[in-house]
């Protein structure tokens, strides 16, 4: 609109700057015409000239619009009748999306009166979203694959039968719809997470890859998840392959590592192919870098286990090794601990699994105490004590991923098949506040305040309590089975304490001779010796 008004400015100025000039120069024209001479001035045969050209040009607009006129009506209702279609279009879209079935069923009826459907293809969108307001699936689905067939629609087709196999439960199609569309149209991004989904769990991870470069070079997903996701689908195949071919494993877990540095599968599956090859050194490398900007138990128990003929005071000084890494951490001191426990250096476990609890109470602390004790004691009170502390401690974490916990990292989620669904953390959330009298949550304060003493254990017998009962099992049986002594004189004893706490007139008893085995005496006859608790 502005150009026109510059445009209409320029025109006048220069019409009159075209006047100014003939006045400024008078002049006379002289015309011949059948032997008629016709004279007049200048300026005057310029104003006609113009004057002419105008009166021509209105009685051709003038002829033009009545020439025109039947046409130019009829246009004007069709346009006045497209936008009531419209309006209807769009009211019935509304009505569609707040979930008003049968305003949308009115509306598109009233837009396919106004407009035809050849001309505007939203008419089959609202009648298939009136249609699945309904219940009417089977109607919906027959306009999504008229809207598939349409070059126009073909996307927007394809989308809603995607969305219809996927409410049955028909995958196999599902699959089918949606690498269609990414097929035709990789720059979908429904279409593209579908089926790199579908592929992965198939275990086309070559396929999977191929759409993920091709999800990249159309700018689908944005490089911090597009490298995730490669990373992913690399440790997938790299796992595939760490049986029968370690080198390819390693190499798709080292290329996994580029993508992602801090992926614990990926260390993980590149270190045990490494070990296979000989490459302790460069496993250790990996294992490393991996713990010191993510500790995970996985990593730990690999690195302290690298060789299978380390002692365990080996191991124990590898775990030492990780714990001067990542200092004042709950899984180097879990590491530390476990390590010392296996070399029976008992006052170390001890004091690393209590550090780790002081820092993050959860039942790996408690259960790694309890074997500790049982362990160094065998006071099965101070072991149950323990373990009652785990019961009540937070989850230890785990490869959660939609609910579903699993003992290893999987690359896809079995219950809804998402791509790198699972996640490192408490599967359960701890339930704040005690739920009854003795259920609050541990704390290694009140779990050492609360610890029962440490009972003595007989020297002679195990550390056991089960074979301490059946070793007095076995004495009391073997007392009831011996025959009764022949009968002697009897000899005046003094009388003693216990045999003054007697009636007068109840006999006393008669156990025969003590047993053979020195763990069963009589405790009103001789005292039983005081013994001190032996740890090893």
């Amino acid at each position: 609109m502005l150009i026109r008004l510059v445009v209409f400015a320029l025109f006048v100025l220069a019409l009159a700057y075209g006047f100014s000039w003939f006045a400024d120069r008078p002049g006379d024209i002289s015309l011949i015409w059948e032997g008629q001479i016709y004279q007049t001035k200048l300026i005057v045969a310029v104003s006609a000239i113009i004057a002419l050209i105008a009166a021509v040009m209105i009685a051709w607009w003038f002829v033009r619009l009545v020439w025109t006129s039947p046409h130019s009506v009829t246009r004007y209702f069709r346009a006045r009748k497209r936008d009531r279609g419209y309006q209807a279009l769009s009211t019935g879209l509304i009505a569609a999306g707040a979930g008003n079935a049968l305003l949308a069923r009115k509306m598109a009826a009233r837009s396919r009166g106004l407009i035809r459907a050849d001309q505007e293809p939203l008419i089959n969108l609202l009648e298939a979203q009136a249609a699945l307001i309904e219940g009417r699936h089977d109607e919906a689905r027959a306009k999504f694959e008229a809207m598939a067939n349409d070059p126009e629609t073909r996307e927007l087709g394809l989308r809603g039968l995607y969305l219809e196999a996927r409410r049955l439960g028909a995958n196999e199609a599902a699959r089918q719809y949606a690498e269609k569309a990414a097929d035709t149209a990789p720059y979908l991004p429904w279409a593209a997470q579908a089926t790199l989904e579908y592929r992965s769990q198939a275990g086309r991870w070559d396929d999977a890859i191929r759409l993920l470069e091709q999800q990249k070079a159309a700018r689908v997903v944005e490089k911090p998840e597009a490298n995730r996701l490669h990373a992913v689908i690399l440790t997938a195949r790299a796992a595939e392959k760490l049986e029968g071919n370690p080198a390819g494993a390693r190499d798709d877990a080292l290329q996994a590592l580029k993508f992602a540095a801090d992926f614990v599968p990926a260390a993980l599956i590149a270190a045990k192919a490494l070990f296979r090859e000989g490459g302790l050194r460069k496993a250790a490398s990996i294992l490393e870098q991996v713990w010191k900007s993510a500790p995970h138990p996985e990593i730990g128990q690999t690195y302290v286990r690298a060789r299978s003929g380390d002692s365990t005071l080996d191991r124990l000084k590898r775990a030492e090794r990780l714990e001067a890494m990542r200092p004042n951490n709950v899984e180097s001191l879990l590491i530390v601990a476990q390590a010392a426990l296996d070399a029976q250096e008992f006052a170390k476990a001890r004091a690393k699994a209590e550090a780790a609890a002081h820092i993050e109470p959860r039942e790996a602390a408690f259960l790694l105490l309890a074997d500790i004790e049982e362990a160094e004691s065998g006071d099965q009170g101070r072991v149950r004590h323990w373990l009652a502390q785990a019961l009540k401690a937070p989850r230890d974490p785990a490869w959660v991923a939609d609910g579903f916990v699993s003992d290893k990292w999987l690359p896809v989620s079995p219950v809804t098949g998402r791509l790198d669904a699972f996640e490192w953390k408490a599967p359960f959330g701890q339930i704040e506040g005690p739920l009854e009298d003795g259920s609050a949550p541990a704390s290694i304060e009140t779990a050492l305040k609360t610890l029962p003493p440490l009972r003595d254990v007989r020297p002679e017998s195990p550390v056991n309590d089960h074979r301490i009962i059946e070793l007095e099992r076995a004495a009391t049986i073997a007392e009831a089975v011996r025959p009764p002594p022949a009968p002697a004189k009897p000899k005046p004893v003094e009388s003693t304490a216990s045999d003054k706490a007697l009636a007068p007139n109840e006999a006393k008893p008669f156990f025969g001779g003590l047993p053979d085995d020195p763990g069963v005496r009589d405790p009103r006859r001789e005292p039983e010796p005081k013994t001190r608790l032996r740890l090893f």
